[in-house]
């Protein structure tokens, strides 16, 4: 289903979340919006900055509205307009993988994007993690209308 809407699931050692939506545009146009560092804040209220550079191997400084914290999670795996891989933390303690994939579909380009964290630490830090559901719609929404009016 690409309807925009976020999925959660949980378990003592396992918290996701994800969401999926159509894009009426082409995989190249999303693919580029996802990694130009410096561009997403122009498209994306979810995010106020990305130090760095999106290439694998490469370590982000990602910040966000709902945090003071900054994020600096590793570009760990890139197939150039397919997936990539953003991952952060020490496992088995705790750690976090957020995925981005991209299937060119008729008409356009289905994104799905799905943040996992794990670990022996997640049941003693979970409750102070925020609800991702609310960001991840509207980052999908805002991708979706960024890549559909050729931001």
């Amino acid at each position: 289903m690409v309807d925009g809407v976020a999925r959660k699931e949980e378990s003592l050692f396992r918290r996701s979340c994800g969401v999926r939506v159509r894009v009426a545009a082409p995989r190249a146009a999303v693919w580029a919006l996802l990694t130009d560092a410096e561009g997403f804040p122009r498209w994306n209220s979810t995010v106020t900055r990305i130090g760095g550079t999106i290439a694998l191997g490469q370590k982000l400084a990602i910040q966000v509205p709902i945090s003071e914290r900054t994020f600096t999670p590793t570009v760990t795996r890139l197939d150039p307009g397919q997936q990539m891989t953003w991952s952060d933390g020490f496992w088995p303690m705790f750690r976090g993988v957020r995925t981005f994939e991209l299937h060119e579909v008729e008409g356009g380009t289905d994104f799905a994007m799905e943040e996992v964290f794990t670990g022996l630490m997640l049941p003693m830090i979970a409750r102070t993690l925020p609800d991702f559901g609310p960001p991840f719609e509207q980052y999908a929404k805002d991708l979706k209308r960024a890549a559909e009016e050729g931001a």
